[in-house]
């Protein structure tokens, strides 16, 4: 695991948003408590009070506030989030609006993940089940009350609508995301549940929230289930909400107010950004000054490096350049979750201004002949193997 004073956030929720103005600030003040240190939040094309309500937040440093108009695009938001901000983030989750991450611990989000990857310091993230809440029998919309205080009423454990899991990975190690409930990682990587075991897809049965769950309020009151099934989805363009949708999710067997007593026992603490930009920098140098433990936190040196020098300092370039001979010393002896970040980050390195950088380009070339014939003998990584070749023909061109 790297060194979580290297990064500029150690846990970042990244959302695509559509009309939670009502509820935003409750969401954004709950997880703040919780530990989430900053949020990358893309606009869908919100009619409401969102972007006002986000305002404080992105002025404060907390947010970034990306507009996102068109359809289906939430996948598209995802990705773009792990493209650019990877390298920032030590954990990213990827939740919507109505989800609340709960642990159940008395510890932070980030306290709870850790003692998890313990259990399994290979794994590359966190599936957490769902907690499905109900109407709670409210009809109506009331924005004068939050969803927490509302909403106390869920589904027992153990039923069907809880088995979908939510993730929080490390973004270093995701290939890409198709689908809202888990990501596609690196070959060879897998993310685990709470109990450190293996869950391969979007779901985990039998259903594990006691160390931590994410709290689902889909319905909310029938009107707002209403308007939400009226709206469709944003990660495929058919409607597939009906009636019976509201009917499925609203479960309101079992009372349980616990994340409520969890938010009361919490207080909010927030490092500055000069603050983060100096224990970033101080980190960096140091880990620079010896030898990077592996080439996953050498090319992370490389990227906040770039970082910093083209926002900050532009004296960072000597520790961009150091980076890069770090980068260049570690890619003789990658695995294949390394070389795959490498070549996913390639683009970048070829810009640089370094002499090192036709070392990478050649290391590349010899690493990437070895990786074609495990990708061609899996199932579902074609697309991987089929990018590789295209990048491949680039490198020798």
């Amino acid at each position: 695991m790297l060194d979580k004073n290297l990064f500029l956030h150690d846990l970042a929720v990244v959302a695509i948003l559509k009309n939670e103005g009502a509820y935003l600030k409750e969401w954004l003040d709950y997880h703040l408590l919780a530990g989430v240190d900053h949020f990358y939040l893309y606009d869908n094309d919100s009619p409401d009070n969102q972007a006002e309500v986000a305002a404080p937040y992105v002025e404060a440093g907390l947010v970034d506030y990306f507009h996102t108009p068109g359809k289906v695009m939430q996948m598209a938001a995802y990705n773009d989030a792990v493209k650019n901000f990877k390298f920032h983030c030590r954990h990213m989750a990827f939740i919507d609006g109505d989800e609340f991450i709960f642990p159940k611990t008395n510890q932070s989000i980030v306290e709870t993940l850790d003692e998890i990857l313990s259990l399994a310091p290979e794994a590359a993230g966190v599936a957490i089940n769902w907690q499905i809440f109900g109407s709670n029998g409210h009809e109506t919309a009331d924005y004068s009350r939050g969803v927490l205080e509302k909403f106390t009423r869920r589904a027992p454990v153990d039923n069907e609508q809880n088995i979908p899991v939510k993730t929080v990975a490390d973004p270093r190690k995701i290939n890409f995301l198709i689908y809202p409930h888990h990501a596609n990682y690196f070959e060879g990587l897998r993310a685990v549940n709470e109990n450190g075991k293996i869950v391969p897809n979007h779901s985990n049965n039998p259903v594990t929230v006691e160390k931590i769950a994410v709290n689902h309020y889909y319905t909310k009151s029938k009107e707002e289930c209403l308007k939400k099934i009226q709206r469709g989805r944003s990660d495929i363009p058919v409607n597939t909400y009906g009636m019976q949708t509201f009917e499925y999710y609203n479960r309101n067997e079992v009372f349980d107010d616990g994340i409520l007593k969890y938010r009361a026992a919490r207080t909010f603490t927030h490092e500055s950004r000069n603050q983060k930009l100096n224990r970033v920098i101080e980190t960096l140098t140091q880990i620079l000054s010896h030898a990077p433990a592996n080439l996953e936190t050498a090319l992370t040196c490389l990227a906040l490096s770039s970082y910093l020098r083209e926002n900050v300092l532009p004296e960072m370039r000597f520790c961009e350049e150091l980076s890069l001979k770090k980068v260049v010393e570690l890619s003789a002896q990658m695995n294949f979750a390394e070389a795959s970040l490498l070549l996913r980050e390639l683009p970048k390195i070829l810009r640089l201004p370094y002499p090192d950088v036709k070392k990478i380009r050649a290391a590349c070339l010899e690493i990437i002949p070895q990786m074609l014939p495990v990708l061609r003998e899996k199932v579902g990584v074609s697309r991987d193997y089929i990018e590789l070749n295209y990048l491949q023909d680039f490198l020798r061109s």
